[in-house]
């Protein structure tokens, strides 16, 4: 028995190692190819739809091409019971052997047992993505977020990811609601879908995840503002769809119907929802915040690994902690990265700055990709699909409707109070880029225990499916027919008389653009911020000393390090120097320079055109020498510097 044991160890070992290593394999394989798209500039497959794509090949190949012989030693023993426990304890020949519950097998795979335990290993547990491969990608959507164009769009992004989102569920959940009993009127209703059922599908499929589509705007350098819009919701109604999703759970209505509407129950998850939604805030802020003044009052930057594992550990925490308060930890890790950026990332060494950022980029890059290709063999290994077509026909249909109702009604009602209006075109390509991606695909995959949640489940893989290979695909020529403006980073600039005379117009543009057009939401906490938070969290920002009143400078010296008064803060630029045609670049570039051919293209001043870019791919000779200023620009006596 004790060999048998050791045996059986042994092989799941194998097991686990083979499984582990597909993957990284996977990975490896996406990596190469992605980098010989870039080469080749090819747009139309961005990474995570490659990923997919390797992903279902190996689901194929686990499905169909692989065969496990069945163990004679293994016997299968039958009981009936009314319980189903979670352990079992079995007693043979005086020995207990403690057997932990697998799930529930289809009557008609009993008989193939070996490959069904096969293709359930290579499963993983929902929780696996929640609590390792779900952190990075969200902190680093927080860490990364460009503040400048954040805050800049702060009450349009506000509006799209909560009310958009709140409206985006309840259209779908309707709409689904009507395809549910259409099914079961036409008989292909196979068990219970309730209509917080469908409410829950619309929480969770109205969790945006333009990956695809974002990728290639900070490759094609697109406007700003737009970038901005897209990554800002993108990022907070994941955030509002899982707390959105939890208030459904918790919907629970008094009386003998379940799922009767019951208005104590609707405001108690509202409760629930704004309980949950402030909580994380609360605490995923209070982590930054603590994070900031130990690595302001220590001497942590003198030992750049132990700062840098410090960081890791108290935003990787704050994930933790939130999930064992029974509150989210997406959310609490998303404004715990949005605080360390702000306050933490001023205190950090050169050396720990560079290591958080590539830290965090790779661990998001690695999880992200893992998790798309896990989706493609998702669609191979999960043993419970409930493909129904007219409930696939209806979700496409519902999420098409919840977006536009996202999307129109609310960018009118921005347009009327904002001096920068979201252009018609800017609108189609939000809601042209509504992909959806890891977060609905986890957020269905953490619950398929009955009929609906499983159908839901098949639903929003072909759903991902489609959005990432066709809307992701067709991002470039959207863009082209849209007239949506962006610079193509070729290789040789021609036309430098063009670009001279637009940096011209650019400088008037720069110098008109000011603090009116930035969100007056922000304008209200610049001020609070800029004099009394960062300085106490922080060495940027003006002296405490300078900022609180006479009778508090025993204590403004006290928080005041060495520190503050050598760096310069730098937030003005989340105000000034905001031009409604920027592009996406943060290059600083000098009106009165000149091109030098002997330097690398790179190295080069990249400017856009009012429609076209300045660059070109044609291998034409380049003249040695500077090219010389047009002939009737007067001599600037100081470089002009533009932000661009």
């Amino acid at each position: 028995q004790d060999e048998e044991t050791l045996r059986q160890a042994e092989e799941s070992h194998r097991q686990d190692s083979t499984k582990v290593l597909v993957f990284t394999l996977l990975l490896t394989l996406t990596i190469l190819t992605i980098w010989l798209f870039k080469h080749r500039r090819f747009r139309f497959l961005h990474e995570t739809g490659l990923a997919m794509i390797y992903g279902l090949l190996v689901g194929v190949i686990l499905r169909f091409g692989v065969h496990v012989q069945p163990d004679v030693s293994n016997s299968t023993l039958t009981c009936v019971g009314k319980s189903r426990p979670s352990s079992l304890l079995l007693n043979v020949s005086g020995h207990l052997y403690e057997y932990e519950l697998r799930g529930e097998v289809d009557s008609r795979s009993s008989d193939n047992l070996p490959s069904v335990d096969m293709l359930r290993k290579a499963t993983f547990d929902p929780e696996v993505f929640f609590n390792i491969l779900l952190p990075p990608i969200i902190f680093h959507a927080g860490y990364s977020l460009k503040r400048r164009h954040f805050f800049r769009n702060l009450g349009a992004i506000l509006t799209y990811a909560f009310v958009g989102t709140v409206i985006s569920s309840f259209v779908i959940g309707l709409v689904m609601y009507g395809c549910v009993a259409l099914m079961n009127a036409i008989g292909q209703l196979d068990g219970d879908f309730f209509f917080t059922d469908c409410l829950f599908f619309g929480a969770i499929i109205s969790a945006t995840d333009p990956v695809t589509v974002l990728a290639i705007f900070s490759e094609l350098k697109v406007d700003v503002d737009l970038y901005a819009l897209m990554f800002g919701e993108s990022v907070l109604n994941d955030a509002v769809a899982i707390v959105l999703s939890s208030s459904v759970v918790a919907y629970q209505p008094s009386g003998e119907s379940s799922q009767a509407l019951d208005g104590r129950a609707m405001l108690t998850s509202l409760g629930v929802f704004l309980a949950v939604l402030s909580g994380s805030f609360v605490l995923g802020s209070a982590a930054g915040v603590l994070t900031a003044l130990v690595t302001k009052f220590t001497r942590l930057r003198d030992f750049p690994l132990l700062e840098t594992a410090l960081f890791f550990l108290m935003s990787w925490s704050t994930f933790l902690l939130a999930e064992a308060c029974s509150i989210t930890g997406v959310v609490a890790v998303l404004f715990c990265g949005i605080t360390q950026a702000h306050y933490t990332y001023n205190n950090l060494s050169a050396e720990s700055k560079s290591r958080t950022k590539e830290l965090f980029e790779l661990l998001n890059f690695l999880a992200e990709n893992f998790i798309f290709s896990y989706m493609g063999l998702t669609l191979f290994s999960f043993q419970k699909h409930v493909f129904n077509p007219v409930f696939i026909t209806g979700a496409f249909l519902a999420i098409f409707l919840g977006r536009a109702a996202n999307i129109y009604p609310l960018s009118f009602l921005l347009n009327l109070g904002r001096t920068n209006a979201i252009s018609l075109n800017f609108q189609h390509v939000m809601m042209f880029a509504g992909l959806r991606g890891a977060m609905t695909f986890a957020l269905s995959i953490r619950d398929t225990a009955t009929y609906a949640r499983q159908m839901m489940f098949s639903s929003t893989l072909l759903i991902v499916f489609f959005t990432v290979w066709v809307f992701g695909g067709g991002t470039t020529p959207m863009l082209s027919f849209l007239k949506i403006r962006y610079t193509h980073t070729h290789t040789h600039i021609h036309s430098y008389t063009h670009t001279h005379t637009h940096t011209q117009g650019m400088a008037k543009t720069v110098g008109t653009v000011g603090r009116r057009d930035t969100a007056w939401l922000f304008r209200l906490w610049y001020t609070f911020d800029h004099k009394y938070v960062k300085p106490l969290l922080t060495h940027s920002g003006p002296p405490l000393i300078t900022t609180l009143p006479a009778c508090c400078a025993p204590v403004a010296h006290c928080l005041t390090s060495s520190q503050t008064y050598e760096q310069q803060d730098s937030d003005s630029e989340l105000i000034l120097n905001h031009s409604p045609s920027m592009l996406y670049s943060d290059l600083s570039v000098s009106a009165d320079a000149v091109f030098d051919p002997s330097s690398s293209v790179q190295d080069q001043p990249l400017l856009q055109g009012p429609t076209h870019s300045v660059l070109s791919t044609e291998e034409s000779p380049i003249v040695p020498g500077p090219v010389p200023l047009p002939p009737h620009s007067s001599p600037l006596s100081e470089p002009l510097r533009l932000r661009l």
